[in-house]
C-alpha cells in the first residue's frame, strides 16, 4: 500500500519514511504543504499522514482543498494538540488524529486501522431522537433548542453520539476527549458528564445519557 507523509521536520520525516517503509508500505515524502497537495492530488494514494504546521499552505487547507475532489483517509500527526485542533482536523474531513510527540507503534497500528476501514466519511451532522450534532457549525439543538456547549463538552458529546449505542469505558473517553491515561482516582470523567447532562439531557425527555455501572456510558435513545 502507498502512504503520502507530508512533514517539514526532516528527522521526523525521515523517520516516518524509514519506519513506514520498513513496515512493507510504499512512502512518499512531501515537506510543504503545496508539495503535499499536488502529490495528494497527482497520485492515489491509500493513506496520507499530515502534519498542520506546514511552510505555505497549512495543514488545515491542504485538507480543505484536497476534500473537495478526494476521499483518501488522512491522518493528522502535528504538536497541535488542543481539543479545538482535534475537533477541528475531524470536522475538515480528517479520519484521525495523533499528537506529537508519538510511539511509531500506536502511528503504526492506527495507520493499519485507517487502511482496513478505507475512506468512510463522516456525516456533517449526527441526529439522535431530538439531539442534532451541526459538526460543520459547530452547534448542538435538542427538540429545536440551542444548547450551548464549551469544545471539550462538544468534542465529549461527539464522541458519545458518534459511537451512539457503544458503551464506552471511562478510559476510552478520557483518552479520546483529553488525551490522557484514565487514574481510577480522577473523576474528570464523571464531572465532565455531568456537566454535560445538566445542559443537554437534564430539562429534555427522554434522557439520552445513560450510565453503565462498572463500565462507563452510552448515549442511546432507550424504550420507556
Amino acid at each position: 500500500m502507498k502512504i503520502l507523509v507530508v512533514e517539514d521536520e526532516p528527522k521526523t520525516g525521515e523517520y516516518l519514511r524509514k519506519g513506514l517503509a520498513e513496515s512493507s508500505f510504499v512512502v512518499d515524502l512531501a515537506r510543504t504543504g503545496a508539495d503535499g497537495l499536488h502529490h495528494a492530488m497527482e497520485d492515489d494514494y491509500d493513506l496520507i499522514i499530515l502534519d498542520v504546521m506546514l511552510p505555505g499552505m497549512n495543514g488545515w487547507d491542504v485538507l480543505r482543498r484536497l476534500r473537495e475532489s478526494k476521499d483518501t483517509p488522512v491522518l493528522f500527526l502535528t504538536a497541535r494538540d488542543e481539543v479545538e485542533d482535534r475537533v477541528r482536523g475531524l470536522e475538515l474531513g480528517g479520519d484521525d488524529y495523533l499528537a506529537k510527540p508519538f510511539a511509531f507503534v500506536e502511528l503504526l497500528a492506527r495507520v493499519r486501522t485507517l487502511l482496513r476501514r478505507g475512506p468512510v466519511r463522516e456525516a456533517d451532522r449526527i441526529e439522535v431522537a431530538d439531539l442534532e450534532i451541526d459538526l460543520i457549525r459547530h452547534r448542538v439543538m435538542r427538540a429545536g433548542q440551542r444548547i450551548d456547549l464549551t469544545p471539550r463538552e462538544f468534542a465529549l458529546l461527539h464522541f458519545l453520539a458518534r459511537r451512539s449505542g457503544e458503551v464506552l469505558s471511562r478510559t476510552q473517553i478520557a483518552s479520546h476527549v483529553w488525551d490522557m491515561n484514565f487514574d481510577s482516582d480522577t473523576n474528570v470523567v464523571d464531572v465532565a458528564i455531568r456537566r454535560l447532562r445538566a445542559k443537554m439531557d437534564d430539562h429534555f425527555a427522554p434522557k439520552l445519557v445513560h450510565s453503565v455501572r462498572g463500565i462507563g456510558y452510552v448515549l442511546e435513545l432507550r424504550a420507556s
